[in-house]
């Protein structure tokens, strides 16, 4: 029979393959883009508009629309998904009303993209009149974004030690007190661990802005939340598809600014996360 401790290695040799095995696919895909979008990266083509049907020219209208999409999403999402998960910690009682609003979080998560966007188009184009624009586009992402940032808010409200929550009361503060300054701060680096999924995930959608927001080439940068933008999924989407005579190098030259772009805003919110779970040690 193995021993103990040979049992031990094995599992972690197993472990250490699978995870190894895991790592392999990103390393691919990453590098084969890499390779395949490099030559497209120059300076006209990240800064200059597209030209003559998309097939020559640059990409930044898609960048500053992506850019655009993905903050207002942040704006619609954060504070909606952060306020809810408040409410459904620190105020609600657990009841039949709270367990339905958690399984219709739960529900949301799993939900196509598309219907999303369909959501979007008959909601926020059609209903409420905005037509297809950026402020149409990121409330569809925002709703969309909603139920990863709730669940993940949720979570890190809930490892809060309630011993926080007790010390602060019995010093005098209120609940609202206790939960902005005691509890939200010691949450929020976990926090931003679900803003970041939700980012992510907005940034590289397809199917909703082509409902509700983007449009193939518009000559130049949004005036205004109400007008139409260039994203740079779609854009991804209509040269590989829909544009004949295209540069290969140009679509995954695309593909690689996208992945940069996530990639950059990760990175930014995993600094802050860091930053301030190392200021909370201080």
């Amino acid at each position: 029979m193995m021993s103990k401790r040979l049992k031990e290695k094995a599992g972690f040799g197993a472990l250490a393959a699978l995870t190894f095995l895991a790592i392999i696919p990103v390393v691919a895909i990453n590098g084969y883009l890499v390779w395949k979008g490099w030559p497209a990266l120059t300076w006209e083509f990240l800064t200059q508009p597209p030209r003559k049907f998309l097939t020559e020219g640059g990409i930044f209208p898609a960048i500053a629309g992506t850019l655009a999409l993905t903050t207002g999403t942040v704006l619609v999402a954060l504070p909606l998904g952060i306020g809810t998960a408040i409410y459904l910690v620190e105020y609600a009682r657990e009841n039949l009303f709270t367990r339905l609003v958690r399984i219709a979080i739960i529900n949301l998560a799993g939900v196509p993209s598309v219907v999303y966007g369909l959501f979007g188009m008959g909601m926020f184009v059609l209903a409420l009149g905005l037509g297809q624009s950026l402020a149409a586009g990121a409330l569809t992402l925002g709703i969309l974004t909603l139920p990863v940032i709730i669940s993940t808010a949720e979570e890190a409200l809930r490892a809060v030690p309630d011993d926080y929550r007790h010390a602060s009361l019995a010093l005098g503060a209120t609940r609202w007190q206790t939960v902005r300054r005691v509890v939200l701060p010691t949450a929020l680096p976990s926090i931003l661990t679900g803003t970041i999924l939700g980012i992510g995930r907005a940034a590289g959608e397809t199917a909703p802005i082509m409902f509700t927001a983007a449009v193939i080439y518009t000559p130049g940068l949004p005036g205004s939340i109400y007008d139409q933008v260039m994203a740079l999924p779609y854009h991804l989407y209509a040269i590989s598809t829909e544009v004949p005579n295209v540069s290969q190098h140009m679509a995954f030259g695309a593909a690689l600014v996208l992945l940069a772009m996530v990639g950059a805003m990760n990175l930014v919110a995993v600094a802050i996360r860091t930053r301030m779970r190392l200021k909370r040690m201080r």
